[in-house]
């Protein structure tokens, strides 16, 4: 796993997921760009820089031996900081694109003590397959069951642009409305146009978080 930041005495601690073909290294280079030096970051990495070969969007047949592998990664992560003084309600998730999938599925699946999420072009992979035929809304995909437990207190930053070739919007907002049915206080940002990538907000959004 790569790191920046203090690895000890920090003020916060964040799991950063990259996006396919990203590494830890970019993904990591966010928190320079929010100019965080006193938050702990740690970014691990997927075998052949991808969570998972497929769209997160595909059936949960495909999908789930990938996510769980991922989510080790994650839970590797956060235990790293808490082992270095960091409380669970003061660590984060986020990431960008296949990485804040991935980041939206580990809060919903395991995030209750943490601080929130920020999923940067992202959302829920999904538990199970739902009922429903594919949909235009959802890339030609059938809908996903988003069956998760508990209370999540946290904050969640959500972002998509209204034509993302990758990321429905539909997927988003469905994100949105199950985390915010467990309990999490919920902003989410629609870019307008068609795009995929870290915007200028976002990166605000990570400050004003961490620095909370």
């Amino acid at each position: 796993m790569n790191r920046a930041g203090p690895s000890r005495n920090a003020t916060a601690g964040i799991v950063l997921l990259h996006g396919r073909g990203g590494s830890a290294a970019d993904i990591l280079s966010l928190m320079s760009h929010a100019a965080l030096p006193d938050v702990a970051a740690i970014a691990p990495e997927a075998p052949g820089n991808s969570w998972w070969p497929t769209s997160f969007l595909a059936p949960s047949a495909q999908m789930e031996p990938f996510v769980t592998r991922a989510l080790a990664q994650v839970t590797d992560a956060i235990s790293t900081l808490t082992s270095e003084g960091i409380p669970p309600g003061r660590i984060w998730l986020a990431g960008f694109s296949q990485g804040a999938c991935l980041a939206s599925e580990a809060y919903a699946r395991m995030g209750e003590p943490l601080a929130g999420l920020l999923a940067f072009s992202g959302g829920l992979v999904g538990t199970g397959d739902a009922e429903g035929p594919p949909t235009e809304a959802l890339y030609g995909h059938r809908p996903k069951r988003f069956d998760y437990g508990g209370n999540r207190k946290g904050r969640v930053w959500l972002s998509v642009h209204e034509r993302d070739p990758h990321i429905p919007v539909q997927r988003v907002q469905d994100t949105a409305a199950t985390l915010s049915a467990l309990g999490a206080a919920m902003e989410t940002k629609v870019y307008p146009g068609a795009g995929h990538g870290v915007m200028r907000d976002d990166i605000s959004a990570l400050r004003r978080c961490l620095t909370a």
